[in-house]
């Protein structure tokens, strides 16, 4: 491409200040920026991230459209919520208006097996727009082409296994709400560990009515399993609340947790593969005490096993730089609906992004 990709911020919370400054960076023009929050609408993108104004107002959701009409942009990035139900009409306007758009929602990382009749509508429009969605961020390297890496290193393999830690209150309020975190524990089984105490046969049921709650492993495995060929024979959810011994306090819910209330959550997804590999991932989720940092842990059990271990990954900065460089991969991909899985392995862009875009 023989000019700068436009692109239009859809969010611009905690995640966007670091991602408009990478995009900029990587040669990226900024040409429009979207939010619900009325406080920030109206606001120059450039004061959001504690700099001068540029020229860019954040518009409100209602005037989206107009916006994306006027600047036609390359491609959008949204940055808003965490699941795939909840960006459905910022990833409809995009496909209805033939621009690509990636997001960092954890369940779009791999809807199809999660929300797979809202993924079929996004997929069609996108299709018949000529444009790409897609999913992206943290999970894209950290949980799932490291491991599958691995996995290209191994003779033979019986079970993988894996565990993610991070703190909600890097990635703003739905995030933290999402997973359970000030609830008291009765609130949390209700709301948010009750949806696992089903059968399979009601999950499904759930699942095509577009009204399964996952947790990110479980769309990690389902793209994990697509990666490596595996056919997915059963899977399960467990949910169990995340607990402190003292009253600590969470920024981004403006609110203190009272001690042995929920700070977030645990959520252990177990798949079994008709070879016969079993991948067993856990995320956990919550308000960090003082003691807890973020850790990315990794075992490929077989012949040989083989274990990964990251422990304190800047995850934010790297979930923002992984979009950031995914974005010549979306504009080249073909229409539709495409997991990263299809897009190749990620890779370090240390060119302007207009020049990698065919």
């Amino acid at each position: 491409m023989d000019r700068k990709i436009k692109a239009v911020q859809y969010g611009t919370g905690k995640m966007a200040v670091y991602t408009m400054r990478y995009l900029e960076e990587k040669g990226v023009e900024i040409v429009g920026a979207i939010d619900i929050n009325p406080e920030i609408v109206g606001k120059d993108i450039g004061t959001l991230r504690g700099g001068a104004e540029v020229g860019i107002k954040v518009t409100a959701v209602e005037d989206a459209e107009e916006m994306l009409k006027q600047t036609k942009p390359d491609i959008a990035i949204i940055e808003t919520m965490s699941l795939f139900k909840d960006i459905g009409d910022a990833l409809h306007l995009c496909a209805k208006l033939g621009i690509n758009a990636i997001t960092t929602c954890e369940e779009a990382f791999f809807p199809w097996n999660s929300n797979p009749e809202l993924t079929k509508e996004i997929d069609e429009l996108a299709k018949a727009n000529n444009c790409t969605i897609t999913g992206s961020g943290y999970q894209d390297i950290y949980w799932g082409q490291l491991i599958s890496s691995i996995a290209g290193s191994t003779q033979k393999i019986t079970k993988i296994k894996g565990s993610s830690s991070y703190n909600v209150e890097d990635y703003g309020i739905a995030l933290a709400r999402a997973h359970g975190a000030g609830l008291d524990l009765e609130t949390f089984d209700k709301e948010v560990a009750s949806i696992d105490r089903i059968s399979d046969e009601e999950r499904q049921e759930i699942i095509h009515k577009g009204e399964y709650l996952p947790s990110y492993m479980w769309n990690v495995n389902g793209w994990l399993c697509e990666k490596l060929g595996l056919t997915v024979k059963s899977q399960t959810q467990k949910t169990v609340p995340q607990t402190y011994s003292e009253d600590i306090y969470s920024s981004t819910l403006q609110m203190t947790i009272k001690a042995g209330d929920a700070t977030g959550m645990s959520a252990v997804v177990t798949t079994e593969t008709e070879e016969g590999i079993t991948i067993e991932s856990q995320c956990i989720g919550k308000v960090y005490g003082k003691e807890d940092y973020d850790k990315n842990e990794w075992t490929v059990e077989g012949e040989p096993n083989t274990t990964l271990v990251i422990s304190r990954p800047s995850t934010v900065e790297l979930t923002c730089a992984s979009v950031v460089n995914r974005i010549p991969d979306v504009i080249n991909a073909e229409a539709g609906y495409v997991t990263t899985n299809k897009l190749g392995d990620l890779s370090y862009k240390i060119k302007p992004l207009n020049e990698y875009v065919k």
